[in-house]
């Protein structure tokens, strides 16, 4: 077999044991999503509750409960809030050719 083939399969193999829970020997990268400020990031887009929310998809509870502390946005959602902070046209752009 090939030695592409070889490092595949052994690749292969590693995240196997991975899943099982092994991770004996092995670098995990995990990466932190840090906290958010929805308020100051829709105030940056100039939307209001509504226009926001049905701009990126979010609810308009959710943003309302994110903005007045009674809930945090879930991984995903801050990861999507960040990336419209620094570049909401890729975002806004990304959601017309869907």
């Amino acid at each position: 077999m090939s030695k592409a083939f070889e490092r595949i399969k052994a690749g292969l193999e590693d995240a196997v044991e991975y899943a099982r829970g092994d991770t004996k020997g092995r670098r995990v990268h995990q990466i932190e999503v840090p906290a958010v400020n929805v308020r100051s990031i829709r105030h940056r887009t100039g939307l209001t509750q509504h226009e926001f929310s049905a701009k990126y998809g979010f609810a308009v509870a959710s943003v309302r409960n994110w903005e007045q502390g009674r809930r945090q946005p879930d991984r995903s959602a801050r990861l999507l809030l960040m990336v419209i902070d620094k570049y909401p046209n890729v975002v806004e752009e990304a959601l017309i050719k869907a």
